[in-house]
C-alpha cells in the first residue's frame, strides 16, 4: 500500500514543483504569458499530448481489454464510460465559476470571486479527472485485472506529474506579479493540485467495490481528460498566434507519454 500512496502523490509533486518557480521569480512580469507566450503555448500543447496518450494507452485500451470476457459487447462499457466522462466535465464546467488563464471572461455561473480564485478553480476543475484516472489505474493494478501492473500506474502518474508542472506555475506566478508574497503564491499554486491525490486515494480505497465496473471507470476518466484537452488545453495552446509551438508541444507530449508507457508499462 505504501507504493500506492507514493504513486498517487506523484502528480501532486509535479504541481508543487511548478508552483515553486515563484521562489526564483522577481516582482514584475512573472506570468508565463508575460515572459514568453511561445513557451506557454508549447507547455499547454505538451500537457494536451500527455493527456491524450494517457487516455488511450493507460485508460481506454485497458478498459476494452477488461471487457473482453463480459456478456456485453466489449466496446460498450468503454463507449458508455467515455461518454459519461465527457458529460460529467461538461456539467462541472457549467456549475462551477472558473476562468481560463488566457481568457478575460469567466465561465460558469456568475460569481464575485476574484480572477486568481477563478484561475485556481479552473485548474482544480481539470485536476479532478486526472486524480480519478490515477486512482482507477492503481485500483485496477491492485485488483490484478486487465493486465495492468503497478508499473503501468506509475507511468500514468509520472506522465500527469510532468504536465502538472506548468499548472502550478500558472497559478503561483501571476499571483506573485499581482503583488502577493512568494509564500502565499507558492501555497496557492501547490494547493490547486491537492484534489488529485484526494480523488485518487478515495478511488483506491473503494477498489473492492468498483472492480465490476472498472472498464466503465477507466473509460470515464479518459472521457473527462479528453474533455479538458479539447475544451481547454488545445484552444489555449494556439490562442494568440504562433500555433506551431502548441502543435509541436502536443506531439512531444504525446510521444513522451507513449514511450514511457511502452518502455516501462
Amino acid at each position: 500500500m505504501l507504493k500506492v500512496i507514493i504513486g498517487i502523490l506523484i502528480p501532486f509533486w509535479g504541481t508543487t514543483l511548478g508552483a515553486a518557480c515563484v521562489i526564483l521569480s522577481g516582482k514584475k512580469r512573472n506570468s508565463l504569458g508575460e515572459q514568453n507566450g511561445k513557451i506557454q503555448r508549447a507547455l499547454l500543447g505538451f500537457a494536451a499530448g500527455v493527456m491524450v496518450a494517457a487516455s488511450v494507452w493507460s485508460l481506454l485500451l485497458p478498459a476494452i481489454e477488461l471487457s473482453e470476457n463480459g456478456t456485453l459487447p466489449k466496446f460498450l462499457p468503454a463507449a458508455a464510460g467515455f461518454s459519461f466522462g465527457i458529460l460529467f466535465l461538461l456539467l462541472l464546467d457549467h456549475l462551477i465559476p472558473h476562468l481560463h488563464f488566457t481568457e478575460n471572461r469567466p465561465e460558469g455561473p456568475k460569481s464575485r470571486l476574484g480572477r486568481l480564485s477563478m484561475l485556481t478553480l479552473a485548474v482544480t476543475l481539470h485536476n479532478v479527472p486526472e486524480g480519478m484516472a490515477v486512482g482507477v489505474v492503481f485500483a485496477t493494478a491492485l485488483a490484478g485485472e486487465g493486465g495492468i501492473a503497478l508499473a503501468d500506474a506509475f507511468v500514468l502518474a509520472v506522465g500527469i506529474a510532468i504536465q502538472n508542472f506548468p499548472e502550478g506555475a500558472i497559478i503561483s506566478l501571476p499571483m506573485r506579479s499581482a503583488g502577493g508574497s512568494r509564500k502565499k503564491a507558492f501555497l496557492c499554486g501547490m494547493l490547486s493540485g491537492i484534489v488529485e491525490p484526494v480523488a485518487a486515494l478515495v478511488t483506491v480505497l473503494l477498489s473492492g467495490l468498483i472492480v465490476p465496473v472498472l472498464p466503465f471507470l477507466l473509460a470515464f476518466a479518459a472521457g473527462a481528460m479528453i474533455y479538458v484537452v479539447v475544451e481547454e488545453l488545445v484552444p489555449e495552446s494556439v490562442n494568440g498566434g504562433c500555433s506551431d509551438f502548441g502543435t509541436v508541444g502536443f506531439a512531444v507530449g504525446f510521444l513522451v507519454m507513449m514511450v514511457l508507457d511502452v518502455m516501462l508499462g
